[in-house]
């Protein structure tokens, strides 16, 4: 099942799968909440797993800029979830979701009973290129010009784009191509809206969680696409020491940024045993 929720100016493009306990996934930049279909296939049959999709990405949007912003996304997923009638939850986030995850976390901690982080934003580290497309995000014809180049395998393969983002890079074509890249070269709109993520999304905001994760008390599992040039392992145990109530750091091998995408069933299964725990 999938639909729309309205929540101020925003509209939230949503789905649903399975039953049982709730499960809310988080996707990351420029994806859509389908990046998370292998994983949700896998889990269906022991979860209620919503895969929403971002302000701005995949079909969600809004006409007020703040929305846009990590904080002002989850204000909007706050509201979403209510307006489902989803109490309790568990919170899974990847990449810029992750980010957003630990936002909604902050606002909602007694509802959110485990949180899960694979491959994020860490504090006072800076991710490859991003700060370069967040500067040329305003430069008037770049939303164009990235569509066209996007059309070429060669950039979508290059660490510019999602070179960094699989062990494999063949998970770049087929599906993911179809899904994720696509929309966003035969839609303006798209392109426009994954700008706009870009510009809200304020690093200086990243940085206060060096010291806002010690308010996030809920069970916190880590799994980490071992590879990853994005989000480096190494920084992300650090950022892990930060948690006050972390339950494991789970590497994952042959995987990097979208380690979902690529290891669906380890994922999947990491996740499950986790959420089988209750809440301390």
């Amino acid at each position: 099942m999938e639909g729309d929720s309205r929540v101020g100016e925003a509209s939230v493009h949503w789905r649903r799968a399975g039953s049982g306990p709730p499960a809310v996934f988080l996707h990351g930049f420029p994806l859509s909440g389908q990046t998370w279909h292998k994983v949700v296939l896998l889990l269906q049959d022991r979860f209620t797993c919503y895969t929403p999709d971002l302000v701005g990405l995949g079909q969600s949007h809004s006409s007020a800029q703040d929305d846009y912003s990590s904080q002002g996304q989850a204000r909007v997923f706050h509201g979403m979830l209510k307006q489902l009638g989803v109490g309790s939850y568990a919170l899974i986030g990847n990449d810029t979701g992750g980010w957003i995850a630990r936002e909604l976390a902050l606002i909602d901690e007694t509802r959110v009973s485990h949180l899960v982080l694979t491959n994020t934003e860490i504090p006072f580290h800076r991710p490859p290129w991003i700060p370069m497309y967040q500067a040329l995000s305003d430069v008037p014809g770049f939303g164009t010009i990235i569509r066209r180049l996007l059309k070429f395998p060669m950039f979508r393969r290059s660490r510019l784009v999602f070179g960094g983002c699989f062990q494999d890079l063949s998970h770049l074509e087929g599906e993911f191509q179809r899904r994720f890249v696509e929309p966003l070269i035969v839609s303006e709109f798209r392109m426009q809206n994954a700008l706009q993520f870009l510009r809200r999304m304020k690093f200086s905001r990243l940085d206060e969680f060096q010291r806002l994760h010690q308010q996030l008390r809920m069970p916190t599992l880590f799994i980490w696409g071992t590879n990853d040039p994005t989000f480096p392992v190494a920084w992300a145990r650090r950022m892990a020491l930060q948690f006050p109530n972390v339950s494991g750091f789970r590497e994952v091998g042959d995987a990097k940024l979208f380690v979902h995408e690529e290891r669906p069933e380890e994922v999947a299964e990491l996740v499950a045993s986790f959420l089988s725990q209750a809440r301390s």
